[in-house]
């Protein structure tokens, strides 16, 4: 059975969901009134999530292609992406910021790792037809 291609609008709105997210995320943070403690705080999170999530959707999609994976490494991943989801809500939380930029951190974070979910599934699939 031959699997069908990734379409190059998929590619290139996978692409523009990681770069909006990801930029949108880092502009605010520098524009933001906030101690440059908390900026790092914010910043290592959008990078813990994003290497989190992508180490996710490999090890999720290795066991569906009968790749062996460690349970210890499975587990590791999801791990990591919920608490990293669950960092950014307790600092959002807790941050003494408008709610909209509470709002807006939010989103643009789900929209990066969405991205980053979305671009490895993607290079997977077009690696799967060399």
């Amino acid at each position: 059975m031959r699997k069908q291609k990734v379409s190059n609008a998929f590619i290139a709105a996978s692409w523009i969901a990681l770069a909006v997210g990801t930029i949108g995320f880092i502009i605010g943070l520098s524009r933001a009134e906030m101690e440059l403690n908390e900026k790092g705080y914010y910043f290592t999170i959008l990078l813990y999530g994003l290497f989190a999530v992508v180490s996710l959707q490999k090890a999720v999609r290795d066991r569906l292609e009968n790749i062996k994976v460690t349970d210890i490494y499975y587990g590791i991943c999801w791990f990591a992406t919920i608490s990293s989801i669950a960092l950014l809500i307790i600092g959002l939380w807790n941050a003494t910021i408008l709610p909209s930029e509470k709002g807006f951190y939010a989103f643009a974070y789900l929209l990066a790792i969405f991205g980053a979910i979305a671009v490895q599934k993607n290079t997977r699939d077009n690696m799967m037809e060399d």
